[in-house]
């Protein structure tokens, strides 16, 4: 179901839910966080399907707030709030609240939404497209136990990196770093194998707009103590993260990935294996990062730590800092 509420106000909006609880059972009774998603007028709906998809493991509120971009026609000159209410098929398991934000009453997004948190409930802050230049500092950030980005939907990926290692609170997260989730076990099941042999050199490539490239290569350099090297290549058909070569006295381990969601496991002295390591969707990712409510302390480390590690690493292709 959906309702409709044009040039509404966050009282109305309330009131509204009460009336949709009354009259189709207990909506909100077990929801266990609010979401709140930041993001311009069209760009919407993709991040609503991923949170609809996930709220099936995390019950939750979702709030919306959708303001114009650059790209959005300027239909309203005055201040307006159009809200819409999801429930029921409509909303997974969660209730969706849209709040379409014109003109002046954008400025105050913390105001907007604070009269329709849970109580007593945990926030996340996710941005889906663009995010603040420092996450915590926001007027949604301020609100939330968890602050959520993506560098990939940034315009420069490995330079939106460099942004979130200055900008760094704890509870910030972001997906460049949740996508290697799969890549990390598998590399760490490899290396809890014998021959307990010390990595000497490691080998990541990617492409030069995957900002996860660089975090895996900061993360292996961290636990490895070892030599790295991270090259990015760009080109019509680069995408996401290739592989990995970690090279011990016995030979070279080799995880690469050349068909999509296909990898390819080569070690010395074994079979070479097919392992199905593809790129997790935005649903899986959202649904990974609301498992925990806590600060994320090894991204701060690698974000953080790591990644100085690598400003003397340079990408053979471009010349630049990887």
């Amino acid at each position: 179901m959906i309702v409709d509420l044009p040039d509404t106000t966050t009282a109305k909006i309330s009131k509204a839910l009460v009336r949709i609880r009354e009259e189709g059972g207990a909506v909100a009774l077990g929801r266990v966080l609010t979401l709140i998603i930041s993001s311009t007028m069209g760009h919407e709906e993709e991040a609503i399907t991923a949170a609809n998809d996930a709220s099936r493991e995390h019950p939750m509120r979702v709030i919306v707030v959708s303001t114009e971009g650059p790209d959005t026609p300027q239909i309203q000159t005055t201040p307006r709030v159009d809200a819409e209410i999801r429930v029921g098929g409509d909303a997974g398991a969660s209730e969706v609240i849209v709040l379409r934000v014109y003109g002046a009453a954008a400025s105050d997004p913390e105001s907007l939404v604070t009269g329709l948190l849970l109580p007593d409930a945990p926030v996340v802050a996710w941005w889906p497209g663009l995010a603040p230049e420092v996450p915590a500092d926001s007027p949604l950030g301020r609100i939330a136990y968890r602050r959520i980005t993506d560098a990939s939907a940034q315009p420069d990926p490995q330079d939106a990196l460099q942004r979130l290692r200055t900008s760094y609170r704890p509870g910030d997260t972001d997906f460049a770093w949740t996508r290697l989730t799969l890549w990390r076990t598998q590399l760490a099941a490899v290396l809890d194998q014998p021959p307990y042999e010390p990595v000497t050199s490691i080998h990541v490539t990617g492409a030069a707009d995957s900002p996860s490239t660089t975090l895996l290569a900061a993360w292996l350099h961290m636990q490895l103590k070892a030599p790295v090297g991270c090259e990015l290549t760009s080109g019509p058909h680069a995408n996401g993260l290739y592989g990995v070569n970690l090279t011990r006295a016995g030979g070279v381990i080799s995880l690469e990935r050349e068909i999509p969601g296909i990898a390819t496991l080569i070690q010395p002295g074994q079979p070479v294996q097919d392992l199905s390591l593809r790129r997790r969707s935005l649903r899986d990712c959202l649904a990974d990062e609301l498992r925990r409510l806590d600060p994320d302390d090894l991204y701060g480390e690698v974000i953080t730590r790591g990644l100085p590690l690598l400003e003397d690493v340079v990408n053979s292709e471009t010349g630049v800092p990887a």
